[in-house]
C-alpha cells in the first residue's frame, strides 16, 4: 500500500448474520482487485444463460474522487462462464447501500453460487469529472471517423 491509497470505510450490514463472510482483501501483495463474496443464506442454482443478483452483505463509503470498478472473476469466467451483465459495475463515492453482484451465466451447464463464494472483486480507481465544452467541430485526426474494425479484423 502506498501513502496515497485511499482509506475506505466498510460496514457489514448484517453483522450477526454474516460474520463467518470474508471482507473483501487481495490475495495476493500486488492484486489490483479484492475479492467480494457472496452472503447468500442457502446455495443458489445460476441456470445458462440466467442472470442473479448476489448480495455482498456489505456497504463502503468511498472517498471524493474515487470509485469502486466490480469486475469478474478471471477463473469463475474461464472456467465456468460466469460474469458480470455490467461489467465493470461502478460504485460512486456517494452510494452507501449493499454492494451486489449482478452475475450472468455463460456457460452451458448451472452453477451453484454457495455462502461465502468469491464472486467478484473490487478494484478502487480515481476518478475525474470532466467539463464539458460544446463547439461546432472537432479537429481531424488521423483516425478520425474510423470505429467498429476500420483496421481490420
Amino acid at each position: 500500500m502506498t501513502n496515497d491509497s485511499p482509506t475506505i470505510k466498510i460496514r457489514r450490514l448484517h453483522p450477526e448474520r454474516d460474520s463467518d463472510i470474508s471482507l473483501p482483501c487481495y490475495m495476493t501483495p500486488q492484486s489490483s482487485g479484492m475479492d467480494l463474496c457472496a452472503a447468500i443464506k442457502e446455495n443458489q442454482v445460476l441456470s445458462a444463460g440466467s442472470i442473479m443478483v448476489i448480495p455482498t452483505g456489505i456497504g463502503i463509503a468511498l472517498p471524493p474522487g474515487f470509485e469502486a470498478q466490480i469486475r469478474p472473476r478471471s477463473g469463475l469466467a474461464f472456467k465456468h462462464g460466469i460474469g458480470i451483465i455490467n461489467a465493470p459495475g461502478t460504485i460512486d463515492a456517494d452510494y452507501r447501500g449493499e454492494i451486489k453482484v449482478a452475475l450472468i451465466n455463460l456457460g452451458k451447464k448451472p452453477y451453484t453460487i454457495r455462502r461465502g463464494d468469491r464472486i467478484a472483486q473490487m478494484v478502487i480507481q480515481k476518478v475525474y469529472q470532466a467539463k464539458l465544452e460544446v463547439v461546432r467541430a472537432l479537429e481531424e485526426t488521423e483516425r478520425n471517423e474510423g470505429g467498429f474494425g476500420h483496421t481490420g479484423v
